[in-house]
């Protein structure tokens, strides 16, 4: 079991954060922007400018029942996904969570980033008492869908309705994965 802080490689860390410095909110939105623009953001599908990419990280923080986990490469932010608590009313799911909102930057893929998230996100779910993650991605992300492939999450659904990119209709798949038995 990977603690929310270890070092994934020489040089690759992932850890839970409840608030970032003004040099960290600026590490993420730029390794934000750069992976909207290659195509790997988490919804969109083009930058919003950098004043609304700010409130929107500082507003993550705020907001109850989301959680985030950030990768950093030699210190610098290079990656982030969240976890969002079940809401309370929804009683017969409080067992399990959901991981949105995952990227890396490019210029940090390929060294164990994703990775490091995933795993610092099931770290923190399994001491939270969650037993199930979910999660769901479009067709178009085959990088984040090998690595949960990868990590033993189970592809249950498709949506053939799930996202218009460019006017065309792109597939969503749907994903859980049990990370533990527990009575939450």
């Amino acid at each position: 079991m990977i603690a929310p802080s270890d070092t994934i490689g020489p040089e690759v860390s992932a850890q839970h954060v409840t608030e970032l410095t003004a040099g960290e909110l600026s590490d993420i939105v730029d390794a934000c922007t750069q992976a909207i623009v290659e195509g790997g953001g988490f919804g969109w599908l083009s930058p919003p400018d950098r004043p609304d990419m700010e409130k929107y990280w500082r507003g993550v923080l705020l907001m109850p029942g989301r959680h985030l986990f950030v990768s950093r490469v030699d210190g610098v932010i290079s990656g982030a996904a969240q976890l969002l608590e079940t809401p309370s009313n929804l009683e017969a799911q409080c067992h399990s969570a959901q991981i949105s909102s995952h990227f890396v930057a490019p210029w940090a893929r390929g060294r164990g980033n994703g990775k490091a998230i995933v795993r610092s996100i099931e770290y923190y779910a399994r001491e939270h008492g969650y037993s199930v993650l979910k999660l769901d991605l479009r067709e178009t992300q085959t990088a984040a869908i090998a690595l949960y492939n990868g990590l033993g999450y189970v592809r249950w659904g498709i949506n053939p309705y799930y996202a218009m990119i460019d006017g065309k209709m792109v597939e969503g798949y749907y994903y859980t994965k049990k990370i533990q038995d527990t009575d939450k």
